[in-house]
């Protein structure tokens, strides 16, 4: 692919995903108006409790939004890298809101489980209706990019945990409607809590690895180091260091040692290649003759 062309799919995804965060942001925000408010008339744990989180959610979207657009201003002398890392911050911190959502929720949840009240079922089921539509479409617009940014992974999968959850709410209202089990309304709520939890757990997980520059998820130090030792002229490789510059963009250095320096340049670019084929797209390499002097190198034997 020339340059040309990287830069057209490139421009284009980035007008795609910014168009996904804008409209993502409007729909939900509306929503969580319309939700808190029937909460509040229906006495709805469960749908405030929904409300809650679709706030935090809406909040998440914004910030990751925010991190994204920020990723694409350029490097300077002072941030080399750009802004690229913020990325990586606000997925902790959309965890971090996340974590305290569920803890709101569970708090609230079982006070109303040994207390319960009356509530309008039919007015949760008709709110969570809409809600379910609401998230799956807010979800099927970080469809296609979710494997490409951690941000965008995170806003699709709590995206569609929500529509999970507004189907629960859902089914609490018809039967809380047929039945008057007003006690479905605090299990709902801890249900809600359970799935936030579940969905942010991995999130906060891989965040936390990637700000303290850890392996990102998927990529194998041992495989990477097999598939530059397989490189032609390359004797073996050591001191690999792998992290993650954004939530998209990985790095790589590493020593590597060759028969010969008389085809380095072919060498450094075969094993570019077949590292940016793996997602490892920013790669630095120093270069040693098998025949160096030993000193505390882990090549010599």
């Amino acid at each position: 692919m020339d340059e040309h062309t990287h830069e057209h799919h490139h421009n284009a995804y980035t007008r795609t995903l910014n168009r996904a965060f804008v409209v993502g942001i409007t729909l939900n925000l509306l929503f969580v108006g319309a939700e808190f408010g029937v909460g509040l008339w229906a006495n709805s744990l469960a749908l405030l409790s929904d409300a809650g989180h679709n706030l935090s959610d809406v909040v998440g979207l914004a910030l990751a939004m925010f991190a994204f657009r920020l990723s694409r201003v350029k490097a300077s002398d002072r941030y080399t890298y750009g802004y690229e890392k913020s990325t990586i911050l606000v997925s902790l911190c959309n965890a971090v809101i996340l974590l305290l959502a569920v803890g709101a929720i569970f708090i609230e949840s079982i006070h109303k489980l040994w207390s319960p009240t009356d509530v309008a079922g039919t007015a949760i089921a008709w709110t969570a209706g809409i809600g379910v539509v609401v998230n799956g479409v807010t979800a099927m617009l970080f469809l296609r990019d979710r494997q490409r940014d951690l941000n965008v992974k995170g806003a699709y999968l709590h995206m569609l945990a929500d529509a999970m959850v507004s189907i629960g709410v859902l089914v609490s209202g018809i039967v809380i409607t047929h039945t008057g089990w007003y006690v479905i309304d605090p299990i709902i709520g801890i249900g809600v809590a359970l799935i936030i939890l579940i969905s942010t757990w991995k999130l906060l997980r891989d965040s936390l690895r990637l700000s303290l520059d850890g392996v990102p998820a998927g990529i194998n130090i041992e495989k990477i180091a097999q598939l530059i030792r397989n490189v032609p002229d390359v004797e073996s490789v050591h001191h690999i260091h792998i992290w993650a510059l954004s939530t998209t963009e990985v790095a790589l250095t590493a020593h590597v040692v060759t028969r010969t320096l008389n085809d380095m340049e072919q060498t450094k670019h075969d094993i570019k290649e077949t590292l940016e084929s793996h997602g490892i797209g920013h790669a630095t390499l120093e270069f040693e003759l098998n025949s160096a002097p030993c000193g505390n190198e882990s090549h010599c034997g």
